[in-house]
């Protein structure tokens, strides 16, 4: 749990993470050191408060007070005026109260209540940025880019975004039923999805055929560096199978904290710019650089992304596209490429204002805009034509290979070549198509040393 003093610091989440977007239950926006002391007493003074719009607000104020219909506490107008103003400014500033601030600090652990998806407002709507791996929404088929309509029967046009994700949360164990509006789909979609303690592994890995790793980041916590650090050691030190090529997996993945994702960059590059923020405070400006320490060395990487991959991923996929360090396959990213500052304001309050955008070493903005794929790929289910083929050996008569050497592998060098068979590459076009990208370098690598 991080206390006042660490929270006081941006984040880099997705939109939703925490700053594109809020994951059922809050999630921890992109990270960014800050000077504590400067975050809170910097005002920029643009000159003496507009009286007339005060005397408006205090008019209009008091005319709720005592005209609206259902009599409301003076305590909760404020409220709703705060509120109010931080919703008004963009998608991810918001007021933090209570519940919301403590979210908030145990997401950033990677563990959280809730349905497990990541959300941002559309159009009165609720639109999901992405599900998040093996989580309830996830395992019952909700996809990026659903609006959600309502929740339990109530109509969500009407509701901000803090609302919504309240209704959202409960209890593990107890049910809400949503009505969804999916692309493509005449009619609404109803799910009924069981709330659950939401725990996300940070980083999975594994080691596909012809040497290749493939390393899935869900989101970026505060540990992801140091987890992706030990995947790739412990690669590197399997003498038995060298390291041919890695797939990093950005796919549906909406940021999280900015220090992991400068990490995993600082993973594949030995110099050079990562990121950098500004934004009107000094303070919000920083950058961040390489360092020596490469475990990945010069392995061939692809890395994957899709318009879930937000915020920090961009962040990750941008960097690593600069500096021409990475292949880029997928499709268009979400384009989140502001700076949340999370500014405790008491003890368990706090608000979360957007205070800078990030570029991209080469000086892009992300904003609006996404990382665009070296090789666009969408994804696809493939199903292989059944077809009888005839070949020379079928013909009666044919000559017999007289050659005392087996043709069977001609033209693969590498023995340990990929398995078409396996179950991950063959329910998911992207990864088969950047596994052959890499199998591609490898066997044309071979070739070329002798």
């Amino acid at each position: 749990m991080l206390n006042s003093v660490s929270l006081l610091r941006h984040f880099i989440a997705p939109a939703v993470l925490g700053c594109l977007c809020w994951p059922l239950a809050v999630n921890a926006t992109e990270e960014h050191p800050a000077d504590a002391a400067a975050a809170t007493t910097e005002r920029p003074v643009e000159g003496p408060l507009p009286l007339q719009e005060l005397r408006n607000f205090t008019e209009i104020f008091d005319r709720i007070r005592s005209a609206y219909v259902e009599e409301i506490d003076d305590k909760t107008l404020f409220e709703y005026a705060i509120n109010g103003m931080l919703s008004s400014l963009d998608p991810h500033s918001a007021y933090l109260q209570a519940d919301a601030f403590a979210d908030l600090q145990e997401n950033t652990s990677g563990k959280f209540g809730g349905l497990g998806i990541e959300v941002s407002m559309q159009d009165g709507l609720i639109l999901v940025v992405t599900p998040i791996d093996d989580t309830p929404a996830q395992q019952a088929g909700i996809r990026a880019g659903d609006l959600i309509v309502s929740l339990d029967g109530d109509a969500v046009m009407g509701m901000n975004l803090n609302d919504a994700v309240e209704k959202m949360r409960g209890a593990p164990g107890t049910d809400i039923e949503l009505e969804i509006r999916r692309p493509g789909e005449k009619s609404l979609l109803s799910f009924t999805l069981t709330r659950a303690e939401i725990k996300v592994a940070s980083v999975r890995n594994e080691m596909l055929s012809n040497g290749i790793g493939y390393v899935r980041i869900t989101q970026f916590q505060e540990n992801t560096g140091a987890d992706l650090m030990a995947a790739l050691e412990q690669w590197h030190s399997d003498k038995a199978r060298p390291l041919n090529g890695i797939i990093l997996d950005l796919r549906n993945n909406p940021g999280g904290v900015l220090d992991a994702a400068v990490e995993v960059v600082d993973a594949f590059i030995s110099t050079g710019l990562i990121v950098y923020t500004e934004g009107r405070a000094s303070n919000s400006e920083v950058s961040y650089s390489a360092t020596s320490h490469t475990p990945a060395g010069d392995v061939p990487v692809v890395v994957l992304i899709n318009a879930g991959s937000a915020s920090a991923s961009e962040i990750v996929a941008g960097a690593l596209q600069d500096h021409q360090r990475a292949l880029i396959v997928g499709t268009q990213s979400f384009g989140k490429g502001s700076v949340q500052s999370v500014l405790p304001i008491t003890e368990d309050s706090a608000v979360k204002l957007t205070t800078a955008r990030y570029f991209t070493p080469n000086g892009r903005s992300i904003q609006a805009q996404g990382i665009r794929p070296d090789i666009v790929i969408e994804q696809s289910e493939v199903t292989p034509l059944e077809q009888r083929v005839y070949k020379e050996s079928n013909l009666p008569g044919h000559l017999r290979n007289t050659s005392k050497s087996d043709d069977s592998d001609a033209g693969t060098e590498n023995a340990d070549v990929a398995d078409p068979g396996s179950e991950l590459l063959k329910k998911d076009f992207q990864l088969y198509e950047a596994h052959t990208l890499l199998r591609g370098l490898t066997i044309l690598g071979a070739r070329r040393e002798p």
